[in-house]
């Protein structure tokens, strides 16, 4: 097994450097360029979420641990801002909390699609935590 730990501000920019973090430390699993764009995707959903939702205008702390074992990568990005009311509600393709702005609601929809396994944890003033994980080598034909 290896891992990381990173913790960075909850800026925009910073979202390009946590989806290039873990794609360079999921190389040594050998992913094909789709498993690495899954990846990256997922990683830029999640990240831009604990931004966007979890602090708006305030400034905070994004985390994010990454973790190999075997043929299985794990992410958990998590932050400590407003949390979500209703994960449920949350989870249903299209919701979002800023319909006044361009989100298409798809966030935690495209986590799910791009990622073998995903689930949510979240408190109402203590912050969001997303992990997800994906199973690199794996072939379509092997899950029949």
């Amino acid at each position: 097994m290896n891992e990381i730990y990173l913790k960075f501000p909850a800026r925009s920019e910073n979202e390009v450097f946590a989806r290039n973090a873990v794609a360079a430390f999921m190389l040594p699993l050998n992913p094909s360029l789709s498993e690495l764009s899954d990846v990256k995707t997922a990683v830029s959903e999640a990240v831009t979420n604990s931004i966007v939702h979890g602090y708006s205008s305030d400034m905070g702390w994004v985390f994010l641990v990454c973790r190999t074992d075997g043929d299985c990568l794990e992410v958990e990005i998590s932050d400590e801002g407003r949390g979500i009311e209703n994960i449920e509600e949350a989870l249903q393709p299209f919701f979002t909390t800023l319909p006044g702005e361009e989100r298409s609601g798809m966030g935690f929809t495209i986590m799910q699609t791009f990622m073998t396994e995903f689930s949510v944890e979240s408190e109402v003033g203590k912050g969001t935590t997303v992990r997800m994980k994906k199973r690199i080598g794996r072939r379509p034909e092997a899950d029949a």
